[in-house]
């Protein structure tokens, strides 16, 4: 849980840096590949170092390229749709995509998650559901992709090292260049087609862009799939919402948005109760 923690933290200030300083300034598959270029970069030398049988390769590039490549050309669309605090409240629906797409590759169903995964929601959407702008319908479905892809690489990677023998199990770090290779296929593609000469234009922007690919993106996606990988289905689901309290927390402190401090605090603490209820079972299942 630790790095979930830690993680969570980390990325509550990714919603506002990009909605705040990025978001219609600069080309959207621009920020996407500067960010996924420089999270490869960060994992080259172990990349290179170390051989991997190309099977486990190709899949950690097909994780890789759902989870972070197709996840956030949904997600950096979402930023010229809707408002920071309305993409949060639409990422609350990622923990039900885990728990159900976890349980449908080991053909098993368990109410607990699920109802963890529920109250979830129902924290999230205490928090804030108000006045939505006339893009509403088609940004919730483009952040509907993007949590469909986000939950989708998580349940996948955690699923292929639940099933990898620990025996052959290399060290998490040294194989997890892939992932960003994977990416790197979906996102350099996009960019060349679709992308806009529309590139940062002050040390600002360059100084995001550069604290989100190496750290957000580079350190941030290994340490939440490492994480993933030492949790139940159930803590995992609840800790992607617990992402929204801490964005809008910092939404509030520092760029000074309209967040009810009752209503957020209610919500938060209805997520601590879904969590509490996937942690107290004493046999958690880990895979």
């Amino acid at each position: 849980m630790l790095y979930l923690w830690a993680i969570t933290l980390l990325w509550a200030f990714s919603f506002s840096l990009i909605g705040v300083y990025l978001a219609g300034q600069v080309d959207t598959y621009f920020a996407v590949l500067s960010r996924v270029v420089l999270a490869t970069v960060v994992f080259l030398p172990w990349l290179l170092r170390h051989q991997v049988a190309p099977k486990i390769a190709a899949q950690l590039m097909g994780i890789g390229a759902i989870q972070l490549g197709l996840m956030y050309l949904f997600y950096y669309q979402s930023f010229l749709l809707l408002s920071v605090p309305e993409v949060l409240i639409f990422t609350i629906f990622t923990p039900v995509y885990i728990t159900l797409l976890h349980d449908l590759l080991e053909g098993r169903f368990h109410r607990r998650y699920l109802l963890s995964a529920l109250l979830a929601i129902a924290g999230a959407a205490v928090m804030r559901w108000n006045n939505l702008n006339d893009d509403f319908w088609l940004g919730f479905l483009v952040v509907q992709g993007a949590n469909l892809c986000f939950a989708s690489g998580q349940v996948l990677y955690k699923y292929r090292l639940a099933h990898w023998p620990a025996a052959t199990q290399p060290a998490q770090h040294t194989i997890f260049g892939w992932f960003y290779v994977g990416a790197l296929l979906i996102v350099l593609p996009a960019w060349l087609l679709l992308g806009q000469p529309q590139y940062p234009t002050t040390e600002l922007q360059w100084g995001i862009l550069l604290w989100l690919g190496i750290v957000a993106s580079g350190l941030g996606y290994f340490l939440w799939n490492l994480g993933a990988t030492k949790v139940n289905s159930g803590q995992l689901a609840t800790m992607n919402n617990a992402l929204i309290p801490a964005g809008l927390l910092v939404n509030l402190l520092l760029w000074n948005r309209d967040t009810d401090v009752l209503r957020l605090s209610i919500g938060a603490g209805i997520l601590l109760l879904a969590l509490w209820l996937v942690s107290s079972n004493k046999k958690p299942y880990q895979r």
